[in-house]
């Protein structure tokens, strides 16, 4: 199970670093455009399109960095790693097919006697 918990740690590292880089992306896809729109518009108030890429650039961008939190608590056999991977998982199981493969392969990994022991629970 050693082998299980490093590659789940890892998937999670992966995949949080995938969410921090579509947070970026969504990031300098705002900036653009929000410097299309002054360029024509008359009124300088913020499209709502605009807010929704900072603010969806955000959420991708925090839930990255928290996924990748959670990915080295995991490799490292830290108690709050395997709490915070299983609650993640949750959210996790809607995101079709990646998200769901890894919720799923979190629980598998997670709850037996086996993870319970390496992260320093009660059997």
């Amino acid at each position: 199970m050693r082998v299980h918990f490093d590659v789940l740690g890892w998937l999670h590292v992966s995949a949080g670093a995938f969410g921090l880089l579509t947070g970026a992306s969504l990031g300098v896809l705002a900036l653009g455009t929000a410097a299309a729109l002054a360029g024509r518009a008359v009124d300088a108030s913020p499209s709502p399109a605009v807010w929704f890429l900072l603010v969806s650039g955000a959420v991708f961008a925090i839930a990255g960095a928290i996924t990748v939190l959670v990915g080295r608590a995991l490799v490292g056999r830290r108690p709050i790693g395997r709490s915070a991977a299983l609650a993640l998982a949750l959210p996790s199981l809607v995101v079709i097919p990646f998200g769901t493969a890894l919720a799923v392969y979190t629980f598998w990994t997670l709850l037996n006697d086996d993870a319970r022991r390496a992260f320093g629970g009660r059997t």
